[in-house]
């Protein structure tokens, strides 16, 4: 496969070509069960016909509940996981069933660095073996070679390149993170999955990770696709934004688009429960800021809903939303690229001035709209 990483990295992010594109990506882990011969009887929906597409160069956040589909479908785009259904495609390459073998020249362009930094690194390796670790495997031998290289990456994400020759459990949770960075740096690539990347850390010490990474975004040109649950990380550092649920894309768009105008109700519902500023003062004649509080846990995604998932615990929930999926269209009132998965969507605002308390059981609010 031929490679233009020689362009620059303002070019290849202004071009906006799509790099990665998932087209009804689906992945069920089966249930068996039976003695003495066990037999399939179920299966669990982890991610159900997902759509996405990441961009050249671009930052995009997928966010969700815990347990919704985020992290699989991580692990399915960097093919660590084969998929049931649907398509993957790399740079115009169906690499959706790709065998060892052929995705061999991509492997190096598309890397992962983990959640949890303590689990993620051997312990018995130094940092050296293990940042030099991918450029063994594919062969790589840089100008200068593997340790000169291994020192220059170290200090590009913030460490001191004397520390080759440390072991893992000699750094902090932080700084075992930014050897992570390091290690899916090592081979130049085009994409890096981020899979909440900064959730097992302090708070102090998130910031710098995601500085670092957005750093690296602009200053190499590289392509995020960020995977997280806290919304503010997510907004500060993405360009575009995903919002799953229960294994399906149910709203896409812009930052501003979804953070200011959503358009589905569970969007609403996320966004109403990130604290700003503004909710801790006291002023005389502000109106209190809106309040969305869901009744009931997610359902099982080993037998989830028909029709819409999130239907269940909508406020809006209508009989057509338990016989029909709604599709991922554009809205009336948004943007080109703002698509929501909703029969009954939001009005392009957030703005409401009393408390919600949702019941699916009685689909009332303390106050109307």
């Amino acid at each position: 496969m031929t490679s233009d990483n020689t362009a620059s990295p303002a070019a290849r992010e202004q071009r906006g070509e799509p790099l990665l594109v998932a087209e009804g990506l689906t992945k069920h882990f089966p249930i068996t069960g039976g003695f003495p011969v066990r037999r399939k009887v179920g299966a669990v929906q982890a991610v159900d016909g997902v759509d996405l597409t990441v961009r050249e160069g671009e930052s995009f956040g997928l966010v969700g509940e815990s347990g919704c589909g985020k992290s699989t479908t991580g692990r399915l785009l960097t093919r660590l996981l084969e998929p049931t259904a649907g398509r993957i495609t790399y740079r115009g390459q169906d690499i959706t069933h790709a065998r060892r073998r052929e995705l061999a020249p991509i492997r190096s362009e598309i890397q992962m660095i983990f959640q949890d930094p303590y689990a993620s690194l051997n312990p018995r390796q130094t940092v050296g073996r293990i940042v030099s670790g991918p450029m063994e495997i594919n062969g790589v031998d840089p100008a200068g070679g593997r340790e000169r290289r291994v020192r220059e990456l170290l200090e590009t994400v913030g460490l001191n390149p004397e520390h080759y020759n440390r072991f893992p459990h000699e750094f902090s949770g932080g700084q075992r993170q930014r050897i992570g960075v390091a290690r899916a740096l090592a081979l130049e690539p085009r994409i890096v999955i981020a899979d909440e990347p900064v959730s097992a850390l302090d708070v102090s010490i998130q910031a710098q990770v995601v500085n670092l990474l957005q750093t690296l975004r602009r200053e190499l040109g590289i392509a995020f696709l960020f995977i997280a649950h806290d919304l503010a990380v997510v907004r500060h550092f993405s360009q575009r934004v995903a919002v799953m649920y229960l294994g399906r894309i149910v709203e896409v768009g812009g930052r501003d688009d979804i953070y200011r105008r959503p358009r589905h109700p569970y969007t609403h519902a996320l966004l109403s429960a990130v604290p700003e500023a503004a909710d801790l003062t006291d002023e005389p004649g502000t109106a209190p800021r809106e309040r969305i509080r869901l009744a009931g846990d997610v359902p099982s995604p080993i037998l989830p809903p028909s029709g819409c998932r999130f239907r269940t615990r909508c406020w809006k929930a209508r009989e057509k939303c338990a016989t029909e999926v709604p599709p991922l269209i554009r809205q009336d009132g948004s943007g080109a690229e703002h698509l929501a998965a909703c029969h009954f969507p939001e009005p392009p605002t957030v703005e409401r001035d009393v408390e919600v308390i949702l019941d699916p059981a009685l689909r009332t609010e303390t106050e109307g709209r």
